[in-house]
């Protein structure tokens, strides 16, 4: 072949293959990276999550929230007792799911925090699944690091942003639709 044959070729070459890229890596990594990782997507535990798309998800006074040690996603004796408290009024309330959110403090790559947050999640939800909540009614997102309690660049404030929420998710017909405190 001539050279300006080979190079015609090459590009010819070139431009095939950078076509069959898959669409997800011709989109933006950061874009990606800042989503949260959610339903199922590395979860760990038994059954499957229900879909929340479209339910409101609200904090609810009964619903505590636990916290975890530095790069950690296990359940000490004190979580499981707040998740204790928090499977009772689950159990009351058979009408609503539930949505455990995993946070991470601002440290560590966005990739990396998602993951660790989703693993903190998973860890709620198989708790509240050996407590008799049907796996089914528990739904787990990771922010990762995306959403901090607190903004301080201190152990006091990234200790509050490790964290895992259980928010109650009633069908979307109205804000009001969680129970009121009390019953």
């Amino acid at each position: 072949m001539t050279t300006p044959r080979r190079t015609v070729v090459a590009v010819l070459l070139s431009g095939l293959l950078s076509s069959c890229a898959s669409p997800r890596a011709a989109k933006g990594r950061g874009a990606e990276a800042a989503a949260p990782l959610a339903a199922g997507a590395g979860a760990a535990g038994s059954g499957s999550e229900p879909s929340v798309r479209g339910g409101i998800a609200q904090a609810v006074p009964q619903l505590k929230a636990i916290h975890f040690a530095y790069d950690r996603a296990e359940l000490g004796a004190q979580d499981r007792e707040t998740l204790a408290k928090n499977v009772q009024w689950l159990k009351e309330h058979p009408e609503i799911t539930a949505q455990v959110a995993g946070h991470c403090d601002q440290r560590g790559t966005t990739e990396y925090n998602l993951a660790l947050g989703q693993r903190r999640a998973a860890a709620v939800r198989e708790y509240y699944r050996m407590l008799g909540v049907a796996p089914e009614r528990v739904a787990t997102i990771s922010y990762g690091k995306e959403r901090p309690v607190c903004a301080e660049m201190s152990e006091a404030c990234w200790a509050r942003n490790r964290r895992a929420e259980t928010l109650a998710v009633a069908p979307a017909l109205s804000r009001n639709t969680v129970p009121a405190a009390g019953r």
